[in-house]
């Protein structure tokens, strides 16, 4: 039996784990039938619409562009040939349907291996319930950052059409949101972990046993916290820039006043000393 890990609606992992049942997850994964549903479902995507001109298609080139014979030059017969700059293109695309048919049985198995290759990573998430009253990206981001898949490509799953969680993913652009029935291959191997309600395995419903809201509470209030001590800091580091400020303008102001009362004094004259007169005879 393969298990995967267990959430509740808030993203608080259960200690029990999850029994995958047993029809789907199986721990088969057929790497060549995955490549196969993988080809197949690029080329459905493909529009099919590219297209180039040949040479009776471009236009120009009605008359040879000299004569036959005489000119010294090669033999040419319309400007539009492949080989003239500006002529037609050999082998070029042409509009067709890359539609390519699979199987039934062997698309199930695709789908089911590329489940089994997720759960045998463990990369494969059961939540309880997404319970979204209305469309709101936040709420899908702190659910998924809780999860650990914050910088993961997500699949999630829901129990059929969920509009708000849809709405609330379509502007992610590492999350899909589609119901578990439409879910392919392709969609399963593109994503690094698959996120997948409960009932959506079980087929009933389960009762929310912890309320997203609390814990979107509980996340606000650290938020509140955490807003509340950076801009104490911010004010701390502010008066003490201000002090520091009030402090080199007083510094200035007492410079500038030193130099104005040094500037109104006089300046003394300084008396020049006159030489000693020499004495005459040595008296």
């Amino acid at each position: 039996m393969i298990e995967a890990s267990h959430y509740t609606a808030a993203g608080t992992r259960r200690d029990a784990k999850f029994a995958l049942p047993a029809e789907l997850f199986d721990g088969t994964v057929n790497e060549p039938v995955l490549h196969q549903a993988v080809k197949v479902y690029l080329n459905n995507q493909r529009q099919g619409t590219a297209k180039t001109k040949g040479r009776s298609e471009v236009s120009g080139g009605n008359q040879k562009p000299w004569k036959q014979k005489g000119t010294g030059r090669a033999r040419q017969g319309s400007t539009r040939a492949p080989h003239w700059r500006g002529g037609g293109i050999v082998f070029g695309p042409q509009p067709r349907d890359y539609t390519t048919g699979m199987p039934r049985q062997v698309r199930q198995l695709a789908r089911r291996s590329a489940f089994n290759a997720r759960a045998r990573e463990d990369n494969l998430l059961v939540v309880e319930r997404l319970a979204f009253d209305a469309p709101k990206t936040r709420r899908l981001t702190a659910l998924l950052g809780r999860l650990g898949a914050e910088d993961a490509k997500v699949l999630v799953l829901t129990n059929g059409h969920n509009p708000n969680v849809y709405l609330s993913g379509r502007n992610l652009p590492t999350v899909q949101v589609m119901s578990y029935a439409d879910a392919s291959a392709y969609h399963i191997l593109w994503s690094d972990k698959v996120l997948v309600e409960e009932a959506a395995l079980t087929g009933v419903e389960p009762e929310i046993t912890e309320e997203p809201e609390a814990a979107e509470e509980t996340v606000r209030t650290v938020r509140t916290v955490k807003t509340a001590k950076k801009t104490a800091k911010a004010a701390k580091s502010a008066a003490k820039a201000e002090k520091k400020t009030v402090k080199a303008a007083k510094k200035t102001a007492k410079a500038a006043s030193k130099a104005t009362k040094a500037a109104k004094k006089p300046a003394k004259a300084k008396s020049a000393k006159k030489p000693a007169p020499k004495k005459k005879g040595g008296k």
